[in-house]
């Protein structure tokens, strides 16, 4: 059975597809975020915001739509394969900003002061975890 923080009410109100996908969307980002941040993060421009928006996911007074798009970003942003290569320097994140920027335009009134704040507070001033081990969700 897979674990997620999503209202089961909410959950529930999801067809069987949208419920998987989401699940597994979270599954992954649960798994994959903080060791791509890890290894990441001194080349993306944009950590703070994607650490806001993985907070903005895991907080369950975040409406489920938004929730669900959060973990769709975030999961392609840790894919170890994508559109572009992020080991190409300069451009290899191009796509994965773009994505993850993309939905926080769309989103951007849900992704709160707080996220930032939990954020800033996970981040050293370059950028990086503050911690070697995955952050606790």
């Amino acid at each position: 059975m897979t674990t997620h923080t999503l209202n089961p009410d909410d959950f529930d109100r999801l067809s069987g597809a949208e419920r998987d996908k989401v699940a597994e969307d979270e599954a992954s980002v649960r798994k994959g975020f903080w060791k791509k941040m890890r290894g990441a993060a001194r080349h993306v421009p944009f950590a703070e915001d994607a650490v806001a928006s993985y907070y903005a996911a895991l907080d369950r007074q975040t409406p489920l739509r938004v929730r669900a798009t959060l973990f769709g970003a975030l999961a392609y942003f840790i894919l170890p394969f994508d559109l572009t290569p992020d080991l190409l320097p300069l451009i290899g994140f191009g796509d994965d900003a773009a994505v993850l920027m993309g939905a926080l335009k769309l989103l951007s009134g849900h992704v709160k002061p707080e996220h930032y704040e939990a954020a800033r507070s996970a981040l050293d001033p370059d950028g990086r975890p503050t911690t070697e081990d995955d952050r606790p969700t």
